[in-house]
């Protein structure tokens, strides 16, 4: 898996830089055989003023699940990552459960086919 880090006006220096992409390697090491490349740009969205302003965005591209971004906010680096490191995992275990388990699959099936039979009853 590819790892890029990118920050804009954020002044992330080389040490935070280097414990982000390890930060990375660490929590998706399970999942980087379905992860081909993960983009994480960090920006500081409104400056020296402070506050909850640490926004971390990743992007992944996957050859099954197609490209999947994940967007956090929080008060500092180190949590808009991991709450965005968080999100990526769940959202990708939950896309390759859904893809991998028959049952979730044939009651997706009925779900949709429940659906269809009752807006035919309603068309009638």
């Amino acid at each position: 898996m590819q790892v890029q880090i990118g920050d804009l006006r954020a002044g992330l220096e080389d040490g935070e830089r280097v414990d982000a992409e390890e930060r990375v390697r660490f929590v998706m090491r399970r999942l980087a055989q379905r992860v081909n490349r993960a983009d994480i740009h960090l920006s500081d969205v409104n400056g020296p003023r402070g506050g909850i302003d640490k926004r971390c965005q990743i992007t992944l591209k996957t050859d099954r699940n197609g490209v999947l971004v994940i967007r956090t906010l929080a008060g500092d680096w180190r949590s808009a990552l991991d709450e965005a490191l968080q999100r990526s995992v769940r959202l990708l275990t939950r896309a390759w459960q859904r893809r991998s388990d028959p049952a979730v699959l044939r009651e997706g099936k009925r779900r949709v086919l429940g659906r269809v039979a009752a807006m035919s009853q309603h068309s009638n």
